[in-house]
């Protein structure tokens, strides 16, 4: 109970960071393109209580952590009218691909936090922000390839939907309404693990390579 307790105060800080500045990424880009919603309501903010879900950010979290398996989680969504950006079909490719760079960006930070760690090892801070660097590496880039699936809600989805051709576009976005309730269905099973795992490993190699 006491490692669980201490893997959780580890883990706190790289998950709300990787969760919130996903979301605080689209909603900054939204607004860059003429979508003022998340901005009106207050959702560009690197205030984690504001894009906080309490299942997808806090429980699920837990649970993987408690359990094992691949970290990942979600928070709520930012509100983007896509009607309401300068060119919706295009500059939706723009609003999407923010928030998987935004946990790009923040895996490599992680990965340079980490080195720096591993060059003073004698400091008093160095292990637990080694753990702490390891955790946010691996959340950011879970996050980043989960939500670069070619399926809506998911940002890949949307990437998708903005890059293909009108008909097959609208055919892509009707699965939006299910794309959730597929998503957990695949969670429960083997099989997201499967879809996940190869290009995280070849991401956190990446990054291992880099630093």
């Amino acid at each position: 109970m006491d490692q669980l307790i201490q893997l959780i105060a580890i883990a706190a800080i790289p998950v709300l960071f990787a969760i919130t500045l996903h979301e605080a990424a689209h909603g900054y880009v939204a607004r860059h393109f003429g979508d003022m919603t998340a901005y009106q309501q207050g959702r560009i903010s690197l205030n984690p209580m504001r894009h906080i879900d309490p299942v997808g950010t806090i429980l699920l979290p837990l649970l993987t952590l408690a359990v094992g398996g691949i970290l990942f989680g979600w928070a709520k969504p930012v509100p983007v009218n896509f009607g309401a950006l300068r060119r919706p079909k295009q500059d939706m490719l723009w609003v999407a691909l923010a928030g998987p760079a935004s946990n790009l960006f923040m895996a490599l930070c992680w990965g340079l936090i980490a080195k720096l760690a591993w060059m003073f090892p004698g400091s008093y801070f160095a292990e637990p922000l080694m753990e702490m660097a390891q955790i946010g590496i691996k959340i950011n880039v879970v996050l980043m390839v989960l939500n670069l699936l070619p399926m809506p809600p998911l940002d890949g989805g949307r990437i998708a939907v903005s890059l293909l051709p009108h008909r097959q576009a609208y055919q892509l976005s009707r699965i939006e309404p299910y794309g959730m309730f597929i998503l957990i269905g695949l969670a429960i099973t083997p099989v997201l693990g499967w879809i996940l795992t190869p290009p995280v490993m070849l991401m956190l190699k990446f990054i291992n390579f880099i630093f």
